[in-house]
């Protein structure tokens, strides 16, 4: 028999986290770049991004090839555009990055495969970049990382919008976020739950 998705989210019908959903409509504009082995991942948090902030575009990528269409649209765009990523270039993203709407390029996927990506694009290397102040560690206990200042997509969007537009309440985010990874602990064996 095969699984049942919810209409709305996107989710199996015994996942569902529409509950949990309320959209926000900030004035930057968030672009992820996704690495195409995160498109089916069960634990993906970009399509939880997209149901809090249903403006963030996503376009699926590695090479420069694949972005060819995305580089030539913003040549031709004026709106400041940053990279929210951790290089040894970046700067602090700060809230006067944003005296006007901004578009923020965030990279979804490993450390590995977005460093990779980060290789690959001297486009990318190319823009403005920034990254986060420290914060307190990921709420996204579902998913391990190697990094201590790990954070999933949706957390870095989140924060960075937290940055960029003070006024604005990210809160539904976080709130989606804490649904689906109580949803996946409470369905794990109790064994399987202790390493989290």
């Amino acid at each position: 028999m095969s699984r049942r998705y919810c209409e709305q989210c996107g989710y199996p019908e015994t996942a569902c986290v529409c509950t949990a959903v309320s959209t926000i409509y900030p004035g930057s504009q968030l672009l992820v770049l996704q690495h195409p082995s995160e498109v089916e991942h069960a634990k993906n948090s970009v399509r939880l991004l997209q149901l809090a902030v249903p403006d963030t575009r996503v376009i699926v990528g590695e090479t420069e090839a694949d972005f060819a269409e995305l580089r030539a649209e913003l040549a031709t765009d004026s709106m400041p555009t940053f990279l929210l990523y951790p290089s040894d270039n970046s700067q602090l993203l700060q809230a006067d990055d944003s005296s006007e709407a901004v578009r923020l390029i965030l990279l979804d996927g490993t450390w590995r495969k977005t460093l990779k990506m980060y290789r690959l694009n001297p486009w990318l290397q190319a823009l403005p970049q920034r990254h986060l102040p420290l914060a307190a560690p990921t709420a996204y206990r579902i998913r391990k990382a190697n990094r201590s200042d790990s954070l999933s997509t949706l957390e870095a969007a989140a924060a960075a919008l937290s940055q960029l537009e003070p006024g604005l309440d990210v809160a539904p985010m976080y709130a989606l976020l804490a649904e689906l990874v109580e949803q996946r602990l409470r369905r794990m064996p109790a064994k399987v739950r202790e390493r989290y």
